[in-house]
């Protein structure tokens, strides 16, 4: 009862203005500092990885680097089937001439027919960094609407990198709006079902939206040090509404409980005490593992997994704050209107109701019945079930998403499909970067130059080769189109002959030069790879975590094993059942999708991180009943059964929340997205009513006593605390 938690507890509880008012005066100090500060987005330095990004950097210190370029389609009229010739020119010189005079700028081509008579494009080349196009690309827009309204009889449109990454913005603005139109209903009914009482479904929503709003001005903060790379506010929202709830939910389970067991002996401050004292230490321990666990994301070495591992880290770390602070002043509030409600009705001769106190339900206790009576059977039948749906994860195939899987719902992307039909060669691109001595520019340009001879016929590459040569001479940059989207296996088959055939029999035998080879392919093929290579390091880290944490926790080295197996077990089977949807085309018209056949390279070093910290709430919650139940002095097995049944209400209630939180995720229009939710959300659910409530106690009713070795909870003196405050 002298923990830090119950401190702050107690003192929250015994100044409950004070907390409430401080507590939302926190929000808005970390969301106004945040505002005011600015956050700081990430570069385009910071997403290079491995040879691709090398190559960059090289192309980058001869002012060679990629440029933002927008690409102004002009085809027939629809409806029509021929393009006029005469209108698609004088609008291909009035776009040309438009966009030449625009500040945002650097330069506009001369109108490029397409081989096949079908269109004309004008490739308009931007100033500055190539991730900053999306912020200036509205005069250009404009440019394209009045030049489509003084040429009706053609059909002008715009697209390229920035403008399908406006849209796609867009898009996934409109998701996560109508997202939060489901989960916020859902959450709140939910909620009102487990409590039956409106204010106290609020307040868990209440506390997960104003985590949310200070995470985020704190994000923004911690932005200068991990810059953000545009997910952080989804990671936040995802994370915070999950985790929010999640730990509002269990204190206050706990402090109906311990108000029914009193009786109303206990005043509504002493049994916030005892519900901070267990539920309290519950969620402090499970905050820290989730935190814990999304800093391994870091060792990934990637903008993007560094933005999620700061957004999870920050949300969870302040909903964990909001439960030791504001919450139990909101407790004590409502724990003493209630009982006054309770002396009101009492002095006026009404009958009061007893409040129930939290048991196993009815499909609890049938779950337990069969592992109680043959646990071996039940774990294995269990285990094998799990097995099984893992199985699929051995025929996994992981890529990044390119640019063609986006949704056809943007603009953009219409336009996109249309002008590679017309201008294949614009497909994807294979990039030579050279860096030697000044004098040795010529050498280097005729090596160049015998590349692309090999490489003009060769039919995974097509188009012309363009060479480019920094002023300084020190740079030289080869160009080779290909007419395939990096996706397709004939780009990276030329990605492959560009690295370890042409590259070496060139360029690659001239002594002193450094290259590397990036472009779209190069890009698209690196980075899955790269995440490959980390994938073995972060899944170890996250494995002694769990196992540090759990042993740190219930001080039993068995129990850490087992939640390592048990967090094993959840990410296979979701792993599994993610790619037995997303590999295959049967569940397309069921979950609204596109089947690349692949699975995001994202999405499973996601799903391990953020599950692994996520399962650490049940298994903290439900094996912290099961050993206050142990220390007690009741038997390993009793304690077991009567854990889970006191527990499973509460663990299933918030794994309802989270489900509904994560599946909310799935009809978002972005694969990667979609494919993250929909793991989330059935890893959840298994981890919940499987993993929890079959596999845990099965497999702690077969090692009986050894599951706390080497401590011995039944041999502590442990009385269970009772405040001296009563009411």
């Amino acid at each position: 009862m002298r923990d830090l938690p119950v401190r702050m507890a107690r003192w929250s509880a015994g100044h409950p203005w004070r907390a409430i008012a401080g507590w939302f005066l926190f929000v808005v100090v970390c969301l106004g500092v945040g505002i005011g500060v600015g956050g700081r987005p990430a570069t385009t330095e910071d997403y290079r990885i491995g040879e691709a990004g090398r190559a960059e950097a090289m192309a980058a210190d001869g002012g060679l680097q990629q440029r933002p370029v927008e690409q102004v389609l002009i085809t027939a009229k629809p409806g029509t089937d021929r393009l006029d010739t005469v209108q698609a020119a004088a609008a291909a010189r009035d776009v040309a001439a438009r966009m030449a005079r625009l500040p945002e700028v650097e330069k506009a081509s001369a109108p490029i027919r397409a081989a096949n008579g079908t269109a004309l494009r004008v490739e308009v080349t931007m100033r500055g960094p190539e991730l900053e196009g999306e912020k200036h690309l509205a005069p250009l827009l404009e440019q394209t609407a009045q030049v489509q309204a003084a040429h009706p009889g053609v059909r002008v449109e715009e697209t390229g990198s920035p403008s399908i990454g406006k849209g796609v913005d867009h898009l996934r603005s409109q998701d996560l709006s109508r997202t939060e139109m489901i989960a916020l209903p859902v959450t709140l009914i939910t909620l009102l079902l487990v409590f039956g009482s409106v204010a106290l479904a609020v307040v868990p929503l209440l506390l997960a939206l104003s985590s949310i709003f200070a995470a985020i001005g704190l994000s923004m903060l911690a932005s200068h040090v991990f810059p953000d790379a545009g997910v952080g506010t989804n990671v936040i929202l995802l994370i915070g509404m999950a985790v929010g709830v999640d730990y509002t939910l269990f204190y206050l389970k706990r402090e109906r409980e311990e108000r029914a067991r009193s009786g109303g002996r206990l005043s509504p401050v002493a049994i916030v005490e005892l519900a901070a004292a267990t539920s309290g230490r519950a969620v402090v321990v499970s905050g820290i593992a989730v935190a814990v666990s999304s800093a391994t994301l870091y060792l990934a070495d990637d903008v993007i997994f560094s933005s999620i591992a700061t957004g999870a880290i920050v949300v969870t770390v302040v909903a964990v704050l909001s439960s030791l602070t504001v919450l139990p002043a909101l407790l004590a509030k409502l724990g003493q209107w209630a009982e006054n409600r309770r002396r009101r009705r009492i002095a006026r001769g009404r009958r009061v109701r007893g409040a129930r106190t939290e048991s196993g339900g009815r499909i609890t206790r049938a779950m337990l019945r069969p592992t109680g009576r043959h646990p071996a059977a039940t774990l294995a039948v269990g285990v094998l079930a799990m097995l099984a749906l893992a199985a699929p994860v051995l025929g996994m195939k992981l890529t990044d998403m390119g640019r063609e899987t986006h949704p056809r719902s943007i603009p953009a992307m219409q336009a996109y499909d249309r002008l590679n039909a017309a201008f294949p060669d614009l497909k994807a691109m294979n990039q030579v970067v050279v860096q030697a001595d000044p004098s040795r520019r010529a050498e280097v340009a005729g090596a160049l130059r015998d590349l692309a001879g090999r490489a003009e016929h060769d039919p995974r590459m097509a188009g012309t080769a363009a060479l480019r040569t920094s002023q300084d001479g020190r740079t030289s940059l080869l160009e080779l189109p290909v007419p395939h989207y990096v996706s397709d296996p004939a780009a990276i088959a030329s990605l492959k002959a560009v690295r370890h055939d042409y590259v070496p029999a060139t360029v690659g035998k001239l002594p002193g030069v450094e290259v590397a080879v990036t472009g779209d392919v190069a890009r698209y093929a690196d980075y899955p790879e790269h995440q490959k290579q980390k994938l073995p390091l972060i899944i170890a880290s996250l494995l002694l975590v769990t196992f540090a944490m759990t042993v740190w926790a219930f001080r039993s080295v068995i129990l850490g094993l087992v939640g390592v197996l048990l967090n094993l077990l959840s990410a296979g089977a979701a792993l599994g059942l993610l790619v037995l949807v997303f590999q295959g085309t049967w569940a397309q018209g069921l979950l609204g999708f596109t089947s690349t056949g692949t699975i995001g390279s994202r999405v499973p070093l996601f799903l391990f991180v953020i599950l692994f910290g996520l399962s650490m709430d049940y298994q903290v919650f439900v094996i912290s009943r099961i050993r206050e139940a142990r220390l007690a002095g009741a038997t390993t097995r009793t304690a077991v059964l009567d854990g889970i049944g006191r527990s499973a209400g509460v663990v299933t209630s918030a794994a309802f929340v989270m489900v509904t939180v994560f599946a909310s995720f799935i009809p978002l229009h972005i694969i990667e997205m979609k494919q993250m939710g929909f793991a989330l959300a059935v890893a959840v659910l298994v981890d919940a009513f499987v993993i929890r409530i079959v596999v845990l106690p099965a497999l702690m009713l077969l090692l009986g006593e050894r599951t706390w070795w080497p401590s011995r909870p039944g041999s502590a003196d442990v009385a269970a605390p009772v405040p001296a405050k009563v009411g």
